[in-house]
């Protein structure tokens, strides 16, 4: 069984040098960004979320406690924050440590959730799933997540990629 808890000042500073390091590395992958520029946006986004630390946020930050062999084992991370205006709450970021995955950790902790969140009068989970994250997509619908849209991006350059974006001069766009 698994236990949902906040998480404790002193385990933040390891949450944030993981938080970081995995979205950075997601950032890059998903938009095509230098692990600089990736890393200063991680950073920024969790700064952005939390200004002051754990203190006085809009934004909950849990900690995953497992018990593994007979003793309380920190097993991941789930960080979401509700919006009482539409009875939601939005999935930042949910991770269950290598070391832990397939042992049923990640379901019990969305049951958990759930069960909290319906104590509350929240009514719905909202997430995004990176579209190469195959083992999150799974789990996600195996606990009755439905997908709802997609999101796309596309890179454009400085040099004309098609006769419909350009003229010869690259000063207009064709209709």
């Amino acid at each position: 069984m698994v236990v949902l808890r906040d998480m404790r000042q002193a385990e933040y500073p390891a949450y944030c040098d993981y938080f970081i390091d995995d979205y950075s590395r997601e950032i890059a992958k998903n938009y095509g960004h230098s692990m600089d520029l990736a890393v200063e946006l991680a950073q920024k986004d969790l700064c952005r979320s939390f200004p002051n630390g754990l203190e006085n946020n809009d934004h909950s930050l849990l900690c995953i406690d497992a018990e593994v062999n007979g003793k309380v084992c920190l097993v991941g991370y789930l960080w979401h924050s509700i919006h009482a205006a539409d009875q939601s709450t939005f999935i930042y970021d949910f991770y269950i440590d290598p070391g832990y995955r397939g042992q049923g950790f990640g379901k019990q902790a969305i049951a958990m959730l759930e069960s909290q969140l319906a104590l509350a009068g929240i009514s719905q989970i909202k997430l995004r799933v990176a579209y190469h994250n195959q083992r999150a997509l799974k789990l996600y619908q195996d606990v009755g997540f439905a997908i709802t849209g997609f999101n796309m991006a596309k890179n454009i350059g400085a040099g004309c990629a098609s006769e419909y974006c350009c003229s010869e001069n690259k000063s207009r766009i064709i209709d």
